[in-house]
């Protein structure tokens, strides 16, 4: 089958079978150009909430299938690979993370959306890169506070509100990766270019980025500039959706340390292939499922989260 043979199928299985299709930034090209919406973690969990169709397929990684299971336990939820992981998410086993909670009575506890399920069961608001910072900013000043997996971002958070969240060890393999040594030489070579940062990434590289927020604060910061080149240091596929909405502006990708690549990618994300989206339409499998137990516990801390959201216009 061609590559065109099954964009058209995969078409005619979304129309047939009421399904939509949500796709995380960092997917492939092809899966983001085909999905309904492509989005930040923020926005794949309000649009899992909201949809009136019956079959949710989430391009994404395995946590996020699971979000929108958690939301919509009415509908199916379905994920081109069931293997598509999570390192952040791996991090972070939930026995190890409730018994770190328990040795540490009386603090409210945030988790990073980026988590299983059954974290997110021990968890009184789960959190985003684009709305931690307004979570923290609602609790009062004297909350004692937990924050996991993220130790970059839960660092980041804490400068931004002069808090001392009480850190789980966890990172991103994706940002953590990057070479602020090649990295300056980038900015070197282009001194006019502006270095756009995830808060995931180390405290050495936030401190030289000229802006940091999520996927999406970094979409949005680079259509609103009016400078001409970026150095991205986030995953690379975001620089799809920035060149579609930026055609004459430059985007070039950070390097990680250890490679020879231009750019640095999560595996786990490009697991995910236009030929197993179709599949997975067209066989309905692998399906994503959450124990009910869980569900019911989870559900309550990601609501919290959108109902902040909400509030600050996130």
């Amino acid at each position: 089958m061609t590559k065109e043979e099954i964009i058209q199928n995969i078409r005619s299985l979304r129309k047939e079978k009421n399904a939509i299709i949500l796709a995380h930034y960092y997917q492939d090209t092809e899966i983001q150009d085909i999905a309904d919406f492509v989005g930040d973690s923020l926005a794949l969990a309000k649009w899992a909430a909201k949809t009136t169709a019956d079959i949710i397929v989430l391009c994404g990684v395995h946590f996020m299938g699971e979000t929108a299971k958690i939301l919509s336990p009415s509908k199916r939820v379905f994920i081109p690979d069931m293997k598509a992981g999570c390192s952040l998410a791996d991090s972070c086993p939930a026995d190890e993370f409730e018994k770190f909670i328990n040795e540490h009575p009386n603090h409210i506890v945030l988790s990073y959306v980026n988590t299983t399920a059954a974290v997110k069961a021990l968890t009184d608001i789960v959190v985003t890169s684009t709305n931690a910072k307004q979570i923290v900013d609602s609790l009062p000043i004297d909350e004692k506070i937990i924050f996991g997996p993220d130790k970059n971002l839960g660092d980041y958070i804490n400068k931004l509100t002069g808090r001392n969240m009480l850190l789980w060890q966890g990172v991103c393999h994706v940002h953590e990766q990057f070479s602020l040594i090649k990295i300056l030489e980038l900015k070197e070579n282009h001194p006019d270019a502006l270095i756009l940062a995830h808060p995931e990434c180390p405290k050495y590289l936030l401190e030289v980025a000229d802006h940091v927020g999520s996927t999406s604060s970094i979409l949005k910061f680079a259509t609103n500039s009016d400078k001409k080149q970026f150095i991205v240091a986030t995953e690379a596929g975001i620089i799809h959706q920035m060149k579609k909405e930026n055609p004459d502006k430059e985007f070039i990708p950070a390097p990680p340390e250890d490679s020879t690549c231009a750019c640095n990618e999560c595996f786990y994300m490009k697991m995910n292939t236009l030929e197993k989206l179709y599949l997975c339409l067209k066989n309905e499998r692998p399906e994503i499922l959450v124990d009910e137990n869980i569900r019911i516990k989870a559900v309550k801390p990601i609501e919290r989260m959108l109902e902040i959201s909400a509030k600050h216009g996130l």
